[in-house]
């Protein structure tokens, strides 16, 4: 699966551009980088649910 996790969870509703935006600056500007699924958590606009749908997608390949 080549679909990167932002492009994935705009896709399935779970976040919009503009929070995927928001997210990928957040990862830019710290000194120690974080996964986006952990900063995207933190910031409430997904849940683990929607984190899992997005690793189980990529695990079958789909």
């Amino acid at each position: 699966m080549s679909e990167r996790i932002g492009d994935f969870l705009v896709r399935i509703g779970a976040m919009t551009e503009a929070q995927v935006k928001e997210v990928l600056a957040i990862q830019r500007r710290e000194d120690e980088p974080r996964v986006f699924g952990e900063i995207a958590i933190e910031l409430g606009y997904i849940d683990d649910a929607a984190l899992k749908k997005y690793l189980d997608a990529k695990d079958s390949g789909a």
